[in-house]
């Protein structure tokens, strides 16, 4: 399976005129907003009033292109792991973000904008009962070793769900 997708993505590169000789496209400004969260960091999740701690992993990817990050935790007093890939799409500009964890087997994928220090995503996820919800996440990166994340469920309104605080680990 893995070598019918290595052969279908050669195959699209070879349609595309990629191997006669036109380059691959190449980081922009974007990717270097990205690019600020790679290293390690220390968090704190909270959720209804309780708080714990986890660790953050970030690791530029794909020539600077993309943006992997690992998570550890705890989430209501359970391990939690959760991984993403996160990018720019040069081609629709915009940000983009795929997510998956311990808790759910549905991906989330999520699509926005970067103005002034903040990433503000939306797209959908699965909700408790396994139905597909409305999200919108917000990523302030308030100097270069702090940033906040918020998740927030929007269907029928705005009802922030929880935060966690980034301190980049010296």
């Amino acid at each position: 399976m893995l070598r019918t997708g290595i052969l279908s993505v050669v195959a699209c590169l070879l349609a595309t005129g990629l191997s006669q000789g036109q380059e691959f496209p190449k980081p922009g400004p974007e990717h270097k907003e990205l690019q600020e969260m790679v290293g390690t960091w220390e968090t704190v999740m909270e959720i209804n009033g309780q708080k714990s701690k986890g660790t953050a992993v970030y690791k530029s990817i794909c020539g600077g292109m993309f943006v992997a990050s690992d998570f550890d935790g705890e989430f209501f007093g359970q391990k939690f792991t959760g991984h993403g890939i996160d990018g720019y799409d040069q081609n629709k500009k915009e940000f983009v973000s795929v997510w998956v964890d311990s808790m759910t087997s549905s991906p989330m994928e999520l699509r926005g904008k970067y103005e002034d220090k903040v990433l503000v995503m939306t797209g959908e996820a699965a909700g408790p009962d396994g139905s597909m919800q409305k999200v919108k996440t917000t990523t302030t990166m308030k100097d270069k070793d702090h940033m906040t994340f918020k998740f927030h469920m929007v269907d029928g309104g705005d009802q922030p769900m929880f935060t966690i605080e980034y301190s980049r680990k010296k």
